[in-house]
């Protein structure tokens, strides 16, 4: 007998024993403090690997990847031999779909770390099985899709999602977060965020190889079809997989998709502003071929953007009155200039950070909110008596994978839920929309159109290929 079978027997019928209830009693999605959860990784190697690898304390029924070549070298290291013999044991796929029809009574809950076009599509699957999901950032590839999620996850409330933004859940940011509500800076005016990547990162703004006659042949073990999955079929094409499809337009989102879910967070976070009503974005040129660029379907994003949010209006902190203000995302190793307010020798990190600045004065942060420093320098000691008022998650950054599974079993809150992911991931798409319209776009959240340039809400969704359409889950 096992965990889903045992519930009727001796034990809830001795005297002064618990009681015993089967799992049906509680409903599809709950777990006992003592369960280990039953896991499976969609998208195994790379990313996926990393997040399994905090996970080998549960149960890992089966995984499933494109590339099995991949996954192997993924969990060769010796700091990866727990998940490579969990890995070992699980039954593998190269189609998430077959292995959630396969193994899904013995599936619990899974782990999407496929590239971005995939995750959405990945998500709801499980979600329509009533399987718990964790989901690397970006959360979707469209806004559509983010909104397709909240509105799954509020469906099914019992289902515990997490977007993969592990920032989330790390004490610093969590202070930033604290400090900002407290007024210290006083009104924000204005925030700053910035990324290195992709500079150095995976490459943008260039052409994708030329086709080729007979088409280039997938790599042996790399199943190309299923890496496809709801992206338009096109013959393989040498330098995508196994990272730069990120830089790729068809396949991932770029550097806002990558970082803003961790820089643009704690902003949106702390300030809750909801939705910009006006997005522009400036960019160096697409990369492309002349006659895709000319036909409007260009192969990568480019090299460096620069996208400003302008929002109507933002909570009052305390001390604070409510009013409009704006937040400027810079990449491609774009970054803000440095405050005039800065002492000499004073410097921002290159590889991504946050400024906010306020009436009183400025909080700059490095990417994860480390190394949190104030302009004028004075606003620290006012910083240092703000007190702790949320809740901090144990381990940290490297906490973020357990709090999912403490949540599963009901032990404490989830972190970085899709109500609260979906609507930072659109956020983020919406600069993505910006430079696709090629023009400031203005933004009615509420119906999710763009009075100003209807022609640009195209972008705000996609087509799947056949057999790959959205799921819808009720």
């Amino acid at each position: 007998m096992n965990r889903r079978t045992f519930a009727r027997t001796g034990a809830a019928a001795l005297v002064g024993a618990p009681l015993i209830l089967p799992r049906r009693v509680f409903g599809r999605g709950f777990l006992a403090p003592s369960d280990t959860v039953g896991l499976a990784a969609i998208g195994a190697g790379g990313m996926g690997a990393s997040n399994m690898a905090a996970l080998t304390d549960q149960n890992v029924v089966a995984w499933a990847d494109v590339d099995f070549a991949r996954v192997a070298e993924s969990v060769r290291a010796p700091e990866r031999a727990a998940l490579k013999a969990k890995y070992d044991a699980a039954a593998r796929f190269t189609d998430f779909r077959r292995m959630l029809d396969r193994h899904g009574r013995n599936i619990d809950a899974v782990v999407i770390a496929t590239p971005d076009h995939v995750h959405a599509v990945a998500a709801l699957t499980a979600m329509g099985m009533d399987k718990h999901v964790y989901v690397q950032k970006p959360l979707t590839y469209t806004v559509e899709e983010a909104r397709a999620l909240k509105r799954a996850a509020a469906a099914r409330p019992r289902l515990v999602t997490q977007m993969g933004n592990q920032g989330h859940s790390g004490d610093d940011g969590r202070r930033v977060v604290e400090v900002v509500r407290s007024g210290v800076l006083g009104p924000i005016r204005e925030v700053l965020a910035w990324t290195d990547r992709p500079a150095r990162w995976w490459p943008q703004g260039i052409a994708l190889a030329e086709a080729t006659t007979p088409p280039a042949t997938a790599p042996e073990g790399l199943d190309w079809d299923s890496f496809l999955g709801p992206a338009p079929a096109m013959p393989y094409t040498p330098g995508i997989h196994p990272f730069a499809w990120r830089g790729v337009v068809e396949f991932g989102v770029g550097a806002l998709g990558d970082m803003g879910a961790h820089l643009l967070d704690f902003p949106f976070w702390a300030l809750e502003p909801g939705m910009p009503n006006r997005i522009e974005t400036r960019h160096t040129p697409w990369g492309g071929t002349r006659a895709r660029l000319e036909a409007g379907r260009p192969d990568t994003y480019p090299l460096g953007t620069v996208t400003t949010y302008h929002f109507d209006r933002r909570p009052a902190l305390a001390s604070a009155e409510t009013g409009p203000f704006k937040l400027t995302w810079f990449d491609g190793g774009l970054m803000p200039p440095t405050p005039r307010e800065a002492p000499a020798g004073f410097s921002l990190d290159a590889g991504g950070g946050v400024m906010f600045i306020g009436e009183r004065g400025m909080l700059i942060h490095e990417t994860y909110g480390e190394n949190p420093r104030f302009l004028p320098e004075g606003l620290a000691e006012d910083a240092a008596r703000v007190p702790v008022s949320l809740p901090r998650i144990a381990g940290g950054i490297r906490g973020h994978e357990q709090n999912w599974i403490r949540a599963i079993r009901g032990e404490e809150p989830i972190s970085s839920p899709f109500s609260y992911g979906a609507d930072l991931n659109e956020l983020m798409l919406l600069g993505l929309v910006a430079a696709r319209a090629g023009e400031p776009i203005t933004y009615d959240a509420a119906a999710m159109r763009l009075p100003g340039t209807p022609d640009a809400e195209r972008f705000l969704r996609r087509t799947y290929r056949e057999g790959w359409a959205l799921p819808s889950v009720g």
